[in-house]
């Protein structure tokens, strides 16, 4: 490993470098990861998006070490998983949580017990042990829930017991596996804020595998795009919404937003979008997070043309407003394309789509 390397390595608490996973099965060789690169920095909110069997659960059981590699690293503050001695991996894996989309619970054990579970090789005394799990479960709101069964609880509940399991050990890692695909939309969004939550108050680093866009919007800081096995698009979370380049994370922003709408519309030749001489139809996108000026109101009084706002869909990403508006501009055309120039001048995504 060069100088430059370690650093790197030491600067991000996992760092995977050409991953390579291949299954074999009876009708030969899969590829389940293809030269995977990734830096997660301690403190972030990893997202890793993909598909179904695009490769993100085997992605996550090479973090943890579940699943053994056939080439490239895998670096967990700073020791590489595929090398380490048993004793080692486990002590790793203790710094590692992890929550599932199933849950995870053992129905005959309350909720006290459940959490409880992950405690047993901690060396902890019983008392120990109640009092880490009091303390955990108030954590979760869920103090009052401790001697109930997993079959009396809810599922954004049973999530909560999993969560607080999971971080039975103080991990500096909590690995979120599909943990919210079987939730109501309520139910993502208070489990999401509550993992939020546990990110600022523990300083933990959290990485979300999911299939949903919505999830990565809502909660994380940097996002992968994963697509057979490979890493098609990676960066923050705002400039990947706000300019998506390969086709699947276009395709995945685009279930997020409103704006393509307008395509239906302008393809069943709604009144909405017929148009008048003069008049141009654009498409507005913010795709800078240095935007904060009133610019419809601007340019309608500036450049002395009518804005016809006919819908949007803005959204605040890392403080910052995305998203944007669909408006028809009324006037002289010189002075709808100096607006036009001037919004292209403060970052505004501008396309033209009739006139």
């Amino acid at each position: 490993m060069t100088d430059k390397t370690a650093a790197s390595h030491q600067r991000n608490l996992v760092a995977i470098r050409d991953l390579k996973k291949t299954y074999r099965t009876e009708d030969g060789e899969k590829v389940a990861l293809h030269d995977v690169n990734l830096d997660i920095a301690k403190c972030d909110i990893y997202g890793i998006i993909g598909l179904s069997g695009a490769g993100k659960s085997t992605l996550v059981r090479c973090i943890n070490g579940l699943e053994q590699y056939d080439g490239g690293s895998v670096i967990v503050d700073g020791r590489e998983i595929a090398v380490l001695p048993k004793h080692d991996l486990r002590t790793v894996r203790r710094s590692i949580g992890m929550i599932f989309q199933s849950f995870n619970l053992m129905p005959s054990r309350t909720v006290a017990g459940n959490v409880e579970l992950a405690l047993l090789d901690s060396g902890l005394d019983k008392n120990r042990r109640k009092s880490r799990v009091k303390e955990l479960l108030k954590l979760v709101d869920l103090s009052e829930k401790a001697d109930n069964y997993p079959n009396e609880l809810s599922g954004g509940q049973k999530q909560r017991v999993a969560i607080a399991r999971a971080l039975a050990n103080n991990p500096s890692v909590l690995l979120s596996d599909e943990a919210t695909s079987a939730l109501d939309p309520n139910t993502t969004k208070s489990i999401l804020k509550l993992l939020k939550h546990l990110h600022d108050t523990l300083g933990l680093t959290i990485v979300i595998i999911t299939h949903q866009m919505s999830v990565i919007k809502q909660i994380c800081n940097r996002v992968a795009v994963i697509d057979r096995g490979t890493i098609v698009e990676e960066g923050r979370v705002f400039d990947i919404f706000a300019n998506p380049k390969a086709p699947l994370t276009q395709a995945f922003v685009a279930t997020t937003s409103n704006l393509g709408k307008i395509n239906d519309l302008l393809e069943d030749g709604s009144d909405l979008v017929n148009l008048h001489s003069g008049q141009v139809l654009l498409r507005m996108k913010y795709i800078s997070k240095e935007v904060s000026e009133a610019l419809v109101s601007h340019i309608s009084r500036s450049f002395d043309i009518d804005v016809n706002i006919i819908f949007g869909d803005i959204d605040i990403i890392d403080d910052a407003p995305l998203g944007g508006l669909v408006a028809i501009l009324d006037g002289p055309a010189d002075r709808i394309e100096t607006a036009i120039g001037y919004l292209k001048s403060r970052n505004i995504g501008i396309e033209v789509l009739t006139q």
